[in-house]
């Protein structure tokens, strides 16, 4: 009795945990990276801004 229902929650917590891993594959880690690698763009952008570009002062 005790046996069935455990089966049927590790099936379903199998099932979770694919659905899981692929959200994180395919949704959140490509999203993550264009946020930090847009953030840091922007950080140079208004970096650049405020202290001009680099290279030489002539």
């Amino acid at each position: 009795m005790g046996t069935a229902p455990e089966h049927t929650d590790a099936a379903i917590s199998k099932r979770e945990e694919s659905r899981l891993l692929v959200f994180l594959i395919v949704f959140l880690f490509p999203i993550l990276s264009v946020a930090l690698v847009g953030g840091y763009g922007f950080l140079v952008w208004i970096t650049q801004m405020i202290f001009g570009p680099p290279g030489p002062s002539h």
